[in-house]
């Protein structure tokens, strides 16, 4: 009798335990079960600086994916049924082709204090990600909220029930700095583990000295100095052109754009805020011989005299798109854990 008992008893705790070991495979991880992410940039990147609420984790970041690819994140909102994908594809360095209106990519954000064409929005990734949320999609928590996948993924993120902007925001952010690109063929070069060729080395000289002048805006290792910059893209500036001024007011800031960054400028054509350009050779033309005076024209833009052109051969001018070639991260375009988690 004793012996059937303890075998009964035996039986039932292994039942016991596989149900809830069932049970835990279909909730996920426990609540609260996140892994610190170490982002990983070369030592000439400036300090990540992380906020003490919204450290980045393995779960935060997958997350902050998922969101980013679903359509959900607009439902109910001006762009229903898009994501940010939907405007940023990886293999264009997370922009897309267009005409009209030149997108900024996805890429070392993280770095940023300074967002979109006119510094519209100022501050870190989580103030960026909450006009994204708030004002840009107009985010429909509720609908997240109805999904158990979305509420279990938050509890153990954020340890919160309740699906908030504030929320989704600080996931966003999670994902954002997770794209970072710092492994192009440059990189590599600045690592001592590739070698430039001739033609490349050529253009880096004419990047980094006061022949090209790039330098100055698009500087190292962001190849953008994060400020605004009137380029002479026109002399008269009228509606949307008129820049980083129908932000501030301030009439010397008519015309002024934020310099991209030029990582990985070779897949995120057209360029300029109004996707003028369509090929990097018609950019290097326009400050070669194009820019435009007027008087909220930047110095930079200027030589000596007031001359406003570098006056580059065309052996110059190919040396310098074929630098800005290497500038092209191609495991930063390629990477499977930066694709869709829905394929």
């Amino acid at each position: 009798m004793m012996r059937t008992k303890t075998l009964l008893v035996t039986l039932l705790s292994i039942s016991v335990l596989a149900c809830k070991q069932d049970n835990e495979n279909e909730l996920g991880p426990p609540l609260g079960s996140t892994t610190p992410f170490g982002l990983q940039a070369p030592y000439y990147f400036p300090v990540l600086e992380v906020p003490a609420d919204n450290p980045l984790t393995n779960e935060g970041i997958e997350l902050g994916r998922r969101l980013y690819y679903d359509t959900l994140l607009s439902t109910n909102g001006p762009f229903n049924g898009r994501s940010c994908s939907g405007c940023h594809h990886q293999s264009n360095s997370f922009s897309v082709p267009t005409t009209g209106r030149a997108v900024l990519p996805h890429v070392n954000l993280a770095w940023s204090r300074n967002f979109l064409w006119t510094g519209k929005v100022s501050g870190t990734l989580e103030d960026i990600m909450r006009f994204e949320v708030e004002e840009f999609f107009q985010v429909d928590v509720s609908v997240l909220q109805s999904r158990s996948d979305y509420v279990r993924r938050f509890e153990q993120v954020y340890g919160e029930e309740t699906i908030t902007q504030e929320l989704v925001a600080k996931a966003l952010a999670q994902w954002f700095r997770r794209m970072s690109s710092a492994n192009s063929k440059f990189d590599r070069y600045l690592m001592h583990t590739d070698v430039l060729s001739d033609a490349e080395l050529r253009g880096m000289m004419i990047f980094q000295t006061e022949t090209g002048d790039c330098f100055h805006c698009h500087g190292l290792p962001l190849m953008s100095d994060n400020s605004f910059h009137n380029i002479g893209l026109d002399a008269i500036f009228t509606g949307e052109h008129q820049g980083r001024y129908l932000v501030t007011g301030d009439p010397s800031d008519l015309g002024a754009f934020k310099a991209p960054t030029l990582r990985n400028i070779a897949l995120t054509a057209p360029y300029m805020h109004d996707g003028r350009f369509t090929t990097l050779e018609e950019v290097v033309d326009h400050y070669n011989s194009g820019v435009n005076p007027s008087p909220t024209l930047d110095p930079l833009m200027t030589k000596p005299g007031q001359i406003t052109e570098l006056l580059l051969s065309p052996a110059q001018k190919a040396d310098l798109v074929a630098f800005l070639h290497t500038l092209t991260d191609e495991e930063f375009v390629s990477d499977t854990a930066l694709a869709s988690p829905f394929r």
